[in-house]
């Protein structure tokens, strides 16, 4: 009853919080946010599975399976557990929670209850995300997700805040319909299935025992299941062309929210183009890889060469994550034990350094009150250790050895050139790596801009240290991404456990 537990704990310090006195919420909901991310770290010290969550023969780490609701002729049940892809998930979701809620201290100072409680409800729909194996049960979470979210970015948010809320939802809620309906339309095509048990679908599926649904045969309801998921799950991710919400909702969100969108939200979206394209329908995915890798390499290349066009810090870092999470898709459709493995991977290392991206740029908004390259340089002179940490971020995000983003890159990398599924599989990879030149590009120009050279911010604020709440969770996290650059096995492990048998019934390359 771990997972259970986990969640339970989640949500009750969300309502703890709700009650709480504004002028003491912000350090309630720190130290009960303290209670998952113990139990998580606790999971993870103990965590004994074999598999892949979906696939016949695998087992899970603290799994539950019990009836729900019964709907006509289809079984809902409650169905949780972890492999080696959800638990290093579960453990990024804790913590980069308590490290925003500990962030977040300075720049909330209305409605604070509010805020935080939303903060910690967000962080127990995600960990229910992250181990649902019932697609109903997995599904609220999903649309879950989006409550807090919302309400997060509408009420405290900059001065565009509604427009940025109501465009996520729109975007975000319309993939969700589209992603439902081609997934329920797999299950009715599945005669023998009366259940929505993301196991029980995924090995039937594989098993050749899709039928038709109405007049659209087996073969037609398999490719047009796959897009519509795909196209959900794009959304999400989120892949060009369907970007567009997520430099919007960055720059208008609070800069904990930011953290959350980018360092696990994000994540989302690959986490379930794994678990349901790519698991379940392995057949269509390798028919349309060269397609696939298309939509990757443009979103690399693309999402770089939109950042190199910003002049706003935090739209520099959103457009980031549209070209790493492009890195991700690739590792994905390569179907290799390395591709596969690298991109599960870089979800947790681009989490980790996205994360402490927004985190140093909220620093430096929060003392400077501006985020415009143009408005300021020589921040280095005045606030040392927060571009210290600033710079170490942004050559992980570059790739610098003994890295976390340089591991989940390299294994990227090997994967997709090795990938025998994977049509000019060489070409796609260095298209894909040119992507690290322009990243480099645009990063060390907004530092060198911003950091260095003669002091001079176009502001009336004094400009001096950050506060201790403010710098903490930037060493946490520089840690991190560097253990993890150094150690890769600390997660790489337990995630190439579980890949391996994708990798063995999809005839992948190494």
């Amino acid at each position: 009853m771990w997972i259970e537990a986990l969640i339970a704990v989640t949500l009750l310090s969300a309502f703890a919080v709700f009650l709480s006195p504004d002028g003491a919420a912000g350090k309630l909901a720190f130290a009960l946010s303290l209670l998952p991310l113990a139990g998580s770290l606790w999971m993870y010290s103990t965590y004994e599975a074999s598999g892949n969550a979906l696939l016949a023969g695998s087992e899970l780490a603290f799994e539950e399976t019990f009836q729900w609701v019964v709907a006509g002729d289809y079984a809902l049940q409650w169905h949780v557990g972890l492999d080696g892809i959800s638990m290093p998930l579960v453990a990024l979701t804790t913590v980069l929670t308590s490290l925003a809620l500990l962030a977040s201290w300075t720049p909330i100072d209305e409605r604070q209850s509010q805020f935080y409680g939303l903060m910690l409800f967000l962080e127990a729909s995600l960990l229910g995300v992250f181990s649902a194996l019932d697609f109903f049960v997995w599904f609220v979470f999903w649309e879950m997700v989006l409550v807090p979210m919302y309400v997060l970015i509408g009420v405290w948010g900059g001065p565009r805040r509604k427009y940025a809320a109501i465009k996520m939802f729109v975007y975000t809620n319309l993939a969700s319909l589209v992603m439902f309906i081609g997934f329920v339309a797999l299950v009715f095509g599945l005669g023998d299935v009366n259940s929505f048990d993301m196991p029980t679908v995924a090995q039937a599926l594989r098993g050749g025992e899709l039928g038709s649904l109405g007049p659209v045969g087996p073969d037609a309801l398999k490719v047009a299941a796959f897009v519509a998921m795909f196209a959900g799950f794009a959304v999400k991710v989120p892949v060009v062309p369907f970007h567009t919400w997520l430099p919007d909702a960055h720059v208008e969100a609070p800069t904990p929210v930011s953290i959350m969108l980018a360092g696990v939200l994000l994540k989302m979206g690959t986490y379930a183009l794994l678990r349901f394209n790519f698991t379940m329908l392995p057949g269509v995915a390798q028919d349309y890889a060269t397609i696939i890798a298309l939509f990757a390499v443009v979103s690399v290349i693309y999402g770089a060469m939109l950042a190199l066009a910003q002049s706003d810090l935090k739209r520099i870092v959103a457009y980031s994550s549209v070209s790493s999470m492009g890195y991700v898709i690739l590792g994905l459709v390569a179907y290799s034990l390395y591709g596969l493995g690298g991109a599960t991977f870089q979800m947790i290392a681009h989490g980790l350094i996205s994360g402490l991206m927004f985190m140093a740029v909220g620093v430096i908004y929060n003392t400077t009150h501006t985020r415009m390259v143009s408005d300021m340089s020589g921040l280095a002179s005045k606030m040392p250790f927060t571009v210290t940490v600033f710079v170490a971020g942004a050559f992980g995000y570059m790739g610098l050895p003994l890295m976390a983003g340089f591991a989940a890159e390299l294994f990227i990398f090997l994967g997709a050139f090795q990938s025998t599924v994977l049509a000019s599989a060489p070409l796609f990879t260095a298209a894909a790596m040119f992507g690290i030149v322009i990243v480099a590009g645009y990063l060390l120009f907004a530092m060198q801009r911003t950091l260095f050279g003669p002091f001079e911010v176009e502001t009336d604020y004094e400009v001096g240290h950050a506060a201790f709440h403010d710098v903490a969770p930037l060493v946490v996290l520089i840690l991190l991404v560097v253990a993890l650059g150094v150690d890769p096995g600390i997660f790489y492990d337990m995630i190439q456990n579980a890949v391996d048998p994708l990798v063995k019934t999809a005839g992948g390359g190494a």
